[in-house]
């Protein structure tokens, strides 16, 4: 597929640009249907929800508010009144707007102004739901409320729509995450056409994951914060994958291979690893619909539509560019060094090389060391509360932040999460003499009843994210209700939040066990061992348990958030353990699928785990951090996003990539890999036999890869011997085609000789290692007949060729 896509690249741009451009004019002209839809099946608030919606049929349009204070006298004063009033009259005549309920209508509107007299507000019902209402229509309302303001007079707007007009620019956020990205690739590669390869691959995995989820909104219920979380998730793995690829390819060429030969094996190797890692992030992924939540389903298909389509990217579209680019996917001085001094095996130097060697000297040190940072940033992990964020935790400059402020500062922190306890049956007066004598209840309020529905407004004492506002729900829901004999439901936007914590909290251990299970089944057909799947196991419950920490202690205690720009503290959103759970363990198996397939190949090749473990991490290691660095990028530049829940999300995965990468793949586990030494690989002989065959790396042939012309098989033979010239016996020879297949392997003398066969004429890699001695390896060239060559090992030394 690869040869194809490289030989025919015009015909696949073409196609792909017309599927991009032909999903983007259907979807432009198609428009959004998002729809957030809590179903949450047997909970007191959703039998809330519906009596209510039974009764009260006419009230789907969204409610917001504008709120007004004086500095001083009072805002029944007629010179307040006289600017306020109007202001009201003129939003009550704007488009979209259904109806205005002004505190100066009659003695009704008097339970509007506070105590006080200096704080007041009108409601604004909206025909249409919050993100079904043009943003210029709210725009309109938001300046003509705010035109009444004067010196000492406030004048604030809150809720759902006005929250999303002082949202950033659409695009911000992934705009700022590809720039970053873009600088990260550029000092990888130092070449700007490498660098616009994986930005490309991941535009147009991004843009069709989102023109296709927008078209699939009309037709299953899909949340708003689905295309954010789509991009967020697209943009990192469709940077990741096509680094990895373009990397391989990269080396492919230093190596001497043909432009096309480099990209097809680059598509054989890390393409391989690429399909089976976006499988795993969408088996992830897909672990959201154990929790049978609603909510998430919309979520599950957009990600991971948008992982398919960047995986499919990757393994297609990006062959073709590599055609059309050729040689110059490497920098200038590359390709004068290449011209001027031919090809050589790309030798794992540096610091990468000198890292590997620590951690197989010192695995015990480092592994403690890991160990104990993940831990102390595992701690506050203890003290997570699952909630719901509300404009309380929006930042405090903006106008829905200060409304709801002014709100609490009026009418009490529990004024802006009243709870609605509906009634059906039973003494209704008993029932309200209950609810105003219950501690940390301020104000009840019954409202006229409908089809024999009454409902009671009742106004905690507290705000709606505190837990003594839980606390009070289930008083309500265990005591007072069962006491005065009546047949009613809590409901209202805070009790949904708390159900919803609550049952996300139940189902929680079951969608983590799921996803475990279905990782640890991948794994351990892709690797047929035990002991690497329950590694990877055991470093995702880590990773996620010290991320987890991360975001306790930056939005639930409120270390940074200032410095972040991210509002005000409070509880963690319900929805999002599951979220990014089911992201951090996908793209964590990215990074183990990638760093052990290597090491893999080189045990499939040595039997040696040490140095599979040391030649696996030089090789892998500088990538993955690379990789690892350009996800930061991305994910922290959604806290631009306006969105408070893909805010938190970026930070948290931020985070958990961070420390994934640097900490875990980089330290623990080749530290942990190393002291369990040739069990890494271990798997009994009876369930070998009945695991079907995966093959993340290509099948392992004799076929041979000449690169001249055919002749009849010949030999390279030689002494091993150290730079002091003593002989290396016992030290392992492996003759490699270019494409990295085993042709011959053989054990040195211990006069240090070794004779390997050569199938045809051609190019070949002569990789020699010894435990004592290091290792190295050397492209060598053979013609006619046998050839000699001499290798020489110095202690300690890594010379490691992919």
């Amino acid at each position: 597929m690869a040869r194809w896509c490289y030989r025919h690249r015009l015909v696949v741009l073409l196609v792909w640009v017309g599927a991009l451009l032909g999903l983007g004019f259907s979807a432009s002209a198609a428009g959004t249907n998002y729809a957030n839809v809590f179903s949450l099946p047997d909970t007191d608030s959703k039998s809330a929800y519906d009596l209510m919606e039974k009764a009260f049929p006419n009230t789907s349009g969204d409610t917001d508010t504008v709120v007004w204070k004086v500095d001083s006298g009072s805002v029944t004063d007629k010179a307040v009144q006289g600017r306020v009033q109007p202001a009201l009259d003129k939003i009550a005549k704007l488009p979209g707007v259904g109806a205005v309920t002004s505190p100066y209508a009659g003695a009704r509107g008097s339970a509007q102004i506070s105590k006080d007299g200096r704080i007041a507000y009108a409601q604004l019902t909206f025909t249409k739901r919050a993100n079904e209402i043009p943003k210029e229509q709210v725009q309109k309302v938001l300046d003509t409320a705010q035109a009444a303001e004067r010196s000492g007079l406030q004048v604030e707007l809150g809720g759902q729509a006005i929250q999303r007009v002082q949202e950033p620019p659409q695009g911000l956020s992934e705009m700022v995450g590809i720039i970053a990205a873009a600088v990260v690739l550029f000092l990888a590669f130092g070449s700007f056409f490498a660098m616009t390869l994986p930005i490309a691959i991941a535009v147009f995995g991004v843009g069709m994951g989102l023109f296709s989820t927008q078209l699939l909104s009309h037709t299953t219920d899909i949340p708003d914060i689905a295309p954010l979380l789509a991009s967020l998730i697209g943009l990192g793995v469709g940077i990741d994958y096509a680094l990895f690829i373009v990397t391989r390819h990269r080396r492919g060429i230093l190596r001497g291979m043909d432009p096309e030969e480099s990209a097809v094996t680059a598509l054989n190797t890390s393409g391989r690893a690429v399909l089976f890692a976006g499988g795993t992030v969408c088996i992830a992924l897909a672990g959201m619909l154990v929790t049978r939540l609603r909510f998430l389903d919309g979520v599950v298909i957009g990600t991971s539509l948008t992982v398919v389509l960047s995986v499919l990217a990757a393994t297609t579209l990006l062959p073709a560019l590599l055609g059309f680019l050729g040689p110059r996917v490497l920098s200038r001085r590359q390709r004068r060094r290449l011209a001027a001094e031919g090809p050589e095996p790309e030798k794992a130097s540096g610091l990468a090389a000198r890292w590997s060697a620590n951690v197989q000297k010192r695995p015990r040190r480092i592994a403690a060391i890991a160990v104990v940072v993940m831990a102390v940033l595992a701690i506050p992990v203890l003290s997570l509360r699952l909630g719901a964020t509300d404009q309380g935790n929006d930042d405090a400059s903006t106008t829905t932040r200060k409304a709801y402020d002014l709100l609490a500062e009026g009418f009490g922190p529990g004024f802006n999460g009243p709870l609605q306890v509906v009634s059906v049956g039973g003494d209704t007066a008993k029932l309200v003499q209950g609810l105003q004598s219950t501690p940390g209840v301020a104000q009840v309020a019954e409202l006229p009843p409908s089809q024999g529905v009454t409902v009671i407004q009742v106004v905690p004492t507290t705000s709606p994210q505190s837990k003594e506002t839980d606390d009070l729900i289930d008083t309500l829901r265990d005591k007072v209700i069962p006491q005065a004999g009546a047949e009613a439901h809590v409901g209202g936007v805070t009790a949904v939040s708390k159900d919803f914590a609550s049952v996300t909290g139940d189902r929680l251990p079951l969608f983590i066990a799921t996803i475990i299970a279905l990782g640890f089944l991948l794994l351990l057909v892709a690797f047929r061992s035990l002991v690497v799947p329950l590694t990877a196991a055991l470093m995702n419950l880590i990773a996620a348990a010290a991320s987890f920490g991360v975001l306790v202690a930056v939005f639930q205690w409120g270390w940074g958030l200032d410095l972040l720009g991210l509002g005000k503290e409070g509880p963690i959103n319900a929805f999002l353990p599951v979220i990014m759970l089911s992201l951090l363990f996908g793209l964590s198996m990215d990074y183990q699928v990638f760093l052990v397939s290597r090491m893999h190949e080189e045990w499939v090749h040595t039997k040696d785990n040490a140095r599979a473990v040391r030649v696996g991490l030089a090789e892998t290691s500088r990538v993955i951090n690379s990789a690892a660095l350009i996800m930061v990028c991305v994910f922290l530049a959604f806290v631009l996003s306006g969105d408070s829940g893909a805010a938190t999300a970026g930070v948290g995965l931020a985070a958990a990539v961070a420390l994934d990468a640097f900490i875990l793949r980089t330290a623990l586990v080749p530290a942990a890999m190393h002291l369990l030494g040739n069990s890494n690989w271990w798997l009994p002989a009876w369930l070998d036999k009945r695991l079907p065959h995966l093959a993340v790396e290509p099948q392992e042939t004799a076929a041979p890869e000449p690169t001249g012309p055919t002749g009849p098989a010949t030999a390279i033979h030689g002494f091993v011997r150290t730079t002091d010239g003593d002989p290396v016996e016992a030290a392992s020879v492996t003759l490699m085609s270019k494409g990295g297949r085993q042709l011959d392997r053989v054990t040195s003398l211990a006069d240090g000789s070794y004779i390997v066969s050569v199938p045809a004429p051609g190019a070949y890699l002569l990789s020699v290692t010894s435990s004592s001695h290091g290792s190295k390896a050397r492209q060598v060239t053979v013609a006619e007949g046998p050839v000699v060559y001499d290798v020489e090992l110095a202690e300690g030394e890594v010379d490691a060729v992919n």
